[in-house]
C-alpha cells in the first residue's frame, strides 16, 4: 500500500512529523508501562520542565514546553489528582496559578532521570545515528527504521551509559 503522506513529500511534512511523534509517544509509553510507571509519555515533558525551572505558573509553563495553556492546564490537573504536582497562588497574585512539584513528583522525576530518560534518549540517538541528506529522506528513514525495530525495543537493547 502506497504511504499517501511520504509520497507527497514537503506537502505533509507536518503529518509525517505528527506519526513520527505519535509514535515515538506510544514506544515510551510501552517502555513506562513495562517499569510500571503511573503517567503518560506525554506528561514527562511538564515534570522535566518543573524539574529544570522549579515551580512556574501555569502560562509560563505551557510556554517553556512551546503548548496551548489549556492542554497545560488539563494535564497539570491530572498530574495533581495523582499527587505529583501541587498548584496553590502566587504569593504576589491570587489569581496567577503557581506549579511545583511534590514529594512523590520529585521522586517520580529523580527515577526516570536515572532509570527512564537516558534509555529513551539513547534509543532515539540510535533511530537516528547516521542519518545525512535530505531531511525528507532522513523521515523516510526514520519511519523505516520505527517499522523495523519500535522505539521501545531499541530501548531494551540501547543500554544507558
Amino acid at each position: 500500500m502506497e504511504d499517501v503522506l511520504r509520497s507527497l513529500g514537503f506537502l505533509c511534512l507536518g503529518s509525517r512529523m505528527k506519526r513520527i511523534g505519535e509514535q515515538l509517544q506510544a514506544d515510551t509509553q510501552r517502555v513506562l508501562d513495562r517499569l510500571d510507571m503511573r503517567i503518560q509519555s506525554s506528561q514527562y515533558p511538564l515534570l522535566a520542565a518543573l524539574d529544570r525551572l522549579g515551580p512556574l505558573p501555569v502560562g509560563e509553563l505551557a510556554q517553556s514546553l512551546g503548548v496551548a495553556q489549556p492542554g497545560v492546564t488539563r494535564s497539570v490537573a491530572l498530574l495533581a489528582e495523582l499527587g505529583l504536582v501541587e498548584v496553590n497562588p502566587a504569593d504576589d497574585d491570587q489569581r496567577r496559578r503557581i506549579v511545583s512539584l511534590t514529594g512523590n513528583g520529585r521522586r517520580l522525576v529523580d527515577r526516570a532521570k536515572q532509570d527512564i530518560w537516558p534509555s529513551i534518549e539513547n534509543a532515539v540517538a540510535d533511530l537516528c545515528a547516521d542519518l545525512s541528506g535530505p531531511l525528507l529522506g532522513q523521515l523516510a528513514a526514520i519511519e523505516d527504521r520505527l517499522a523495523e525495530t519500535p522505539l521501545h525495543r531499541r530501548a531494551e537493547r540501547v543500554a544507558a551509559p
